[in-house]
């Protein structure tokens, strides 16, 4: 694997954390292991699809790109919910355009 990837991957299980700590506060009654464990996958996933995208030279267009994978991404888990939870899939695409951007940034400093 290559260091995008691993980084991208990581940095989707960290902020995935953060989702779980969201959603248990937003959705105590509804915050299931399951549902709580696919919420954490799904960042990962939006982790690993972004780290093995190609680097972009435009940080614009990176970010543009990490918002629409994080749309793209976190619909998945959003309607599979049955479109319960509104805030944890806007998290989606600010986490999308989070992890694009320190991708991107880290690509700059030492060439992933």
């Amino acid at each position: 694997m290559n260091k995008k990837l691993i980084i991208g991957m990581i940095l989707g299980a960290i902020l995935g954390i953060f989702c779980i700590l969201g959603a248990r506060l937003r959705l105590p009654d509804h915050a299931s292991f399951s549902y709580l464990l696919s919420f954490w996958y799904n960042r990962v996933i939006l982790g690993v699809i972004i780290g093995l995208l190609p680097s972009l030279k435009s940080l614009k267009l990176s970010l543009l790109r990490g918002l629409l994978v994080g749309v793209f991404v976190s619909f998945a888990f959003y309607s599979a919910t049955g479109f319960l939870d509104l805030m944890g899939f806007f998290a989606g695409f600010v986490y999308g355009v989070i992890i694009e951007f320190v991708l991107f940034k880290l690509n700059q400093m030492e060439k992933l």
